[in-house]
């Protein structure tokens, strides 16, 4: 891994493990906005088509296929791919938890490692914070491998519930027909659809955020146990009690705000912007010739060429944009586990929040430059002010 910028140390904090934990989060909401990029892998319409190519029949596209669900598959076989995508969610969540697991427990500013030093690509000694893989090396050392995985089964039926809930809502509220896009023409006249279909995603994403925050919050919970070896959430349904006991139903939704935002800004910011690209700067009309849709030797390769970027707008802007939205998914984890009775969430490791709004101010002003030492930076008030004076680079 290579070393993190520290300009952007507060907000970046986790490092690259922190960025890619996002990257994460990101994919799984970028599957609930991918719905916009399936209009650019239609056909070309009728009249662009050779009268010596003809352009075969119009298959129905798979959002016609869903029938009222709005899925992938209807009647009999929507039980079975609900399911299939639930074990697929879990297969995946499963793989990435050490990742979110050692994620986790370097936002809350737990290095149990000391920095070694090395040397940056311009030669200067540099301090270095342990590496994903010395971490979790370490967490085996403690734990054993097992503990690679606390607060899995939460996590899990986490995101079951979520799968479930995104499904239900679509037959109970299927989304309208709508039109798909084929050529450039078309997509400059599409913002309204665009608008239409992210704010569809957008209430579906915020419902199933809601309803599964309670089991992440649990999960947050179960994992930053490992700072103070605690033991106070063990299972699911003895830590619902816990929290309903000691901060009452509004417990298990600290954090929530920040997490909406981040989603909402995702979806919004990720659909407007592959939609403005597509539609404006991916120019298909080298493809117009005379000749038809490119070449008579190779028709249509050019209209191709143009599909192909199309098809990858969405996943470049995805990573952009989640890069932007991490601040709001920090924010929301740290609050999760602030003030809960764990060491993790308390002083001198963090100091006790009164509400997101404060959380997100104290990391605004974390780090300041170093005057006297050019090239590094004087971290102030940090959620672990053991840490060394200058803030060290993550391996």
């Amino acid at each position: 891994m290579g070393a993190s910028d520290p300009e952007v140390a507060p907000w970046a904090r986790g490092g690259a493990a922190g960025m890619a934990g996002a990257g994460a989060g990101a994919g799984a909401r970028g599957g609930a906005a991918a719905g916009v990029e399936a209009r650019a892998r239609d056909p070309p319409p009728a009249h662009r088509a050779h009268p010596r190519h003809p352009r075969p029949a119009a298959q129905p596209s798979a959002r016609r296929m869903d029938g009222a669900s709005g899925g992938l598959g209807s009647g009999d076989n929507a039980p079975t791919t609900e399911a299939l995508f639930v074990a697929l969610g879990a297969g995946v969540t499963a793989l990435s938890h050490p990742l979110l697991y050692v994620k986790l427990l370097i936002q809350v500013g737990h290095e149990p490692m000391p920095p070694t030093i090395g040397t940056n690509v311009l030669g200067r000694k540099v301090l270095y914070l342990p590496s994903f893989f010395t971490y979790a090396k370490y967490i085996v050392q403690v734990d054993g491998k097992i503990g690679l995985f606390r607060g899995l089964s939460p996590r899990l039926m986490s995101n079951a519930l979520s799968t479930v809930t995104r499904g239900s809502m679509k037959k109970v509220f299927p989304p309208d027909e709508i039109e798909q896009v084929a050529n450039k023409d078309d997509m400059k006249t599409s913002l309204k659809k665009v608008v239409k279909e992210t704010s569809y995603e957008m209430m579906m994403q915020c419902v199933s955020r809601m309803l599964a925050h309670p089991l992440h919050v649990i999960s947050m919970r179960c994992m930053v146990q490992f700072v103070g070896r605690e033991a106070k959430y063990s299972g699911v349904l003895s830590s619902i009690g816990k929290i309903f006991k000691e901060e009452g139903l509004l417990g298990f939704f600290v954090g929530l705000i920040p997490h909406l935002l981040g989603d909402v800004v995702f979806l919004w910011g990720c659909n407007l912007l592959a939609h403005f690209i597509n539609a404006y700067l991916v120019d298909d009309s080298v493809s117009d010739t005379p000749g038809g849709l490119g070449n008579d030797q190779n028709p249509g390769s050019q209209f191709s060429q143009a599909l192909a970027i199309r098809s990858y707008t969405k996943f470049v802007m995805g990573i952009a944009v989640s890069m932007l939205t991490y601040p709001f998914l920090l924010v929301g984890d740290l609050m999760a586990v602030n003030n809960c009775g764990l060491q993790a969430g308390l002083p001198p490791y963090s100091p006790v929040f009164k509400s997101w709004i404060h959380c997100w101010k104290y990391l605004s002003v974390q780090v300041t430059w170093d005057e006297n030492t050019p090239g590094m930076l004087e971290a102030g008030p940090s959620l672990h002010p053991r840490r060394m004076p200058q803030v060290p680079r993550r391996a």
